[in-house]
């Protein structure tokens, strides 16, 4: 169950966001995409979701569900718990009327234990904590067991205990579901913890490509500037204002 991506390309009013991008997670593996904002990170998600339509290349996933954890969680708020990680199973048409009430339950119950949460399906989004949101919409994303989980900035907003728990949670759902996933993060340690490996991009290129280990030594001006944090070096922070 691999991603391949060749040649992708976007443009935003006359400004190339995905210059040519190519790259390929292969079954099982971990890919973190990083850079500056603007770089076009959140981009390439919404083409591999289906959320955006690229302007020229190829993507070729094997058959197989693809999930999308997002930034904020985008719980539903008028639904409880329960109606959020069940929507999938409720609503789509490959799902719809597959599973009787008490299966649904049964499911859901399964899957928030999976993110170590119980008991909590008949609470409201604006009951929970921002973490037990992100874990809410962890479970949801693995409800229709897909083999392909893409998470946008999934520790963005936490403290850092919270966002250990968020990679525990991800390097737990990779081991029990095998899913190829696709991490778009600007947190180290979500970098050095869950990736096999990873890409960087600016202004619309690949600009690094290695494991973790290589990004930390430092021997790429790109990623030099990047672990360092500093506005010295080859990036500069005003021309990736997308």
């Amino acid at each position: 169950m691999s991603i391949k991506v060749q040649n992708l390309t976007k443009e935003f009013d006359g400004r190339k966001v995905l210059d040519n991008i190519s790259f390929t997670v292969e079954k099982g593996e971990v890919l973190s995409i990083v850079g500056f904002s603007g770089s076009g990170k959140s981009t390439i998600l919404k083409i591999l979701s289906g959320l955006l339509e690229a302007d020229s290349g190829t993507i070729d996933i094997d058959a197989g569900d693809v999930a999308m954890v997002f930034q904020y969680s985008a719980l539903f708020d008028s639904l409880n718990v329960f109606d959020n990680i069940s929507f999938a199973l409720q609503e789509r048409k490959e799902f719809k009327g597959k599973y009787t009430k008490e299966e649904l339950k049964e499911i859901v119950r399964k899957s928030l234990n999976t993110v170590g949460l119980s008991g909590i399906e008949d609470k409201f989004p604006h009951e929970l904590s921002g973490g037990m949101q992100k874990r809410v919409s962890l479970a949801r994303a693995i409800v229709t067991k897909p083999q392909f989980i893409l998470y946008d900035e999934p520790t963005a907003g936490l403290d850092p205990v919270a966002s250990t728990v968020i990679e525990d949670y991800i390097l737990r759902l990779r081991d029990e579901t095998k899913a190829t996933s696709i991490v778009v993060t600007h947190q180290m340690s979500t970098i050095k913890r869950c990736s096999d490996k990873l890409i960087m991009l600016y202004d619309g290129h690949i600009v690094f490509r290695g494991t973790p280990q290589d990004l930390l030594r430092g021997d790429n001006p790109y990623t030099k500037q990047f672990v360092s944090a500093s506005i010295e070096g080859p990036m500069k922070i005003a021309a990736s204002g997308f």
